[in-house]
């Protein structure tokens, strides 16, 4: 007797019969049924995303490991410090008390309460609890914002270097992203001259992320007024300002939060999180701060999509910001150790001829250019030629097994990105192999190019 398929629905079940169970003749219609062309055409908006070029290295180098490859990363814009005991304390509490049920769509309200005051006390952002978003991560908060503020027709106005994800997050949101070239001269930092001479009438949103991801540069409070100041003469346009990376500043440079200056807190959206100031990557939890109307449009996205974020999570960023004042003596410490990276990274970058590079102000990052060793007659024995700074990454990892992010990912083709969120030890190994693959006796510079 054959097995028959049950269903909850009304549809009168009907025998399955296992094609191996049968001979051929009987199985020939299912199997021509089973080859038949599936039309695996997809919505034209995923179809011309791009992937994220960092998470790709990112598992690349974990494949690499997988198979007995000694690979050092330097891709992952992740931590290493640990979640600090306290928060982790919280996570526990929170599984062994019963806190694993759904939590609100937009957050717990101790939690956004929290955030609230967080925002008045450190950031001069003053906010009501019902105005910020909590989310899965501080990704899924950019990305509501952008599909609440923006559709076809719109431009987003994208300094690069930026983000990877910025540009393919507009082009999902059916709008098109106007990059505006940044240059190193200017400390990779939008000017207000730029910004002015690209708005249109079609311009809706400005992207500002400080201190930056790819660069590490930081806005100065004075560049950040001047900005505003033209952002104030177009009344359409509105601000995401992507402040993940507030705690990570090395003095003297200073954060200053956008939606803080004059007449700007009515049209920006200030997205922050847990996962690079606390150590929290794998929590997943971010957030979202913005005028009431782009607010609640978040939180119908994200109700349609994800709910609200891990009940877990949320208790223990409780914990963390109970810390104190930008993230106590956790986050201090492990900023601390930050700084003593970045200075060790750009010293030895520096001492490779042909690699340019000044230090960044803040974030976990260095963005040097070397694009002078690169170019028509750029080459390397064993490898062939280098063209690019992307072929030179691929270079760097394939024979000195250090893993590097190619600007062209960012925007910025001349430069590639190394995160320092990693171990002492595992900085002086990557920088002493890509060193020695870039010396002039292992790398033969462009033609015209002094070694």
């Amino acid at each position: 007797m054959e097995r028959a398929l049950t269903t909850s629905c009304s549809l009168r079940c009907v025998p399955f019969a296992h094609p191996a169970r049968h001979p051929r003749a009987a199985r020939a219609p299912l199997l021509r049924a089973m080859a038949s062309p599936v039309d695996q055409s997809l919505n034209p908006l995923v179809a011309s995303l791009r992937p994220s070029a960092t998470v790709q290295l990112t598992d690349t180098a974990v494949r690499l490991r997988e198979a007995g490859v000694d690979v050092v990363a330097l891709a992952a814009g992740e931590p290493d410090a640990p979640t600090p005991a306290a928060v982790c304390a919280a996570g526990i509490e929170a599984i062994a008390s019963g806190l694993t049920r759904y939590t609100p769509n937009n957050g717990t309200a101790p939690l956004r309460a929290a955030i609230a005051k967080k925002l008045a006390a450190e950031n001069d952002v003053i906010v009501d609890p019902a105005q910020v978003v909590v989310s899965n991560g501080a990704k899924q908060a950019v990305w509501q914002a952008l599909l609440a503020t923006c559709g076809p027709g719109d431009q987003v106005l994208i300094p690069a270097p930026y983000w990877v994800s910025y540009p393919e997050m507009a082009r999902l949101a059916g709008a098109t992203p106007v990059v505006l070239p940044c240059p190193a001269a200017e400390g990779f930092l939008l000017t207000p001259r730029r910004l002015a001479s690209a708005l249109t009438p079609a311009s809706r949103l400005l992207i500002l992320c400080s201190p930056s991801n790819p660069t590490g540069a930081v806005y100065p409070e004075a560049t950040l007024r001047a900005l505003a100041e033209v952002v104030a003469a177009h009344p359409r346009l509105l601000v995401l300002s992507d402040e993940i990376y507030e705690y990570v500043v090395f003095p003297p440079a200073r954060h200053v939060s956008f939606a803080s200056l004059p007449g700007m807190a009515h049209r920006t959206l200030t997205v922050n999180g847990f996962s690079k100031a606390y150590a929290m990557t794998g929590w997943r939890l971010g957030y979202l701060a913005a005028p009431p109307t782009f607010a609640t449009a978040a939180g119908v996205v994200q109700s349609q999509c994800t709910s609200g974020a891990s009940s877990i999570a949320q208790h223990a960023a409780l914990a963390a910001l109970g810390l104190g004042p930008h993230g106590g003596d956790p986050v201090a410490r492990m900023v601390a150790a930050f700084r003593e990276r970045r200075d060790y990274v750009v010293a030895r970058l520096r001492a490779i001829p042909g690699v340019v590079l000044d230090a960044p102000d803040g974030a976990f990052y260095v963005f040097p250019d070397a694009s002078a060793l690169v170019g028509p007659g750029a080459e390397a024995p064993g490898f062939g030629p280098v063209p690019s700074v992307a072929e030179l990454c691929r270079y760097i990892l394939e024979v000195a097994h250090v893993v590097v992010v190619p600007g062209e990912a960012f925007g910025e083709p001349a430069c590639f990105r190394i995160s320092y969120a990693t171990s002492m030890e595992q900085l002086e190994k990557g920088l002493d192999r890509i060193a020695a693959a870039l010396a002039p006796e292992k790398l033969q510079r462009p033609s015209g190019v002094a070694a």
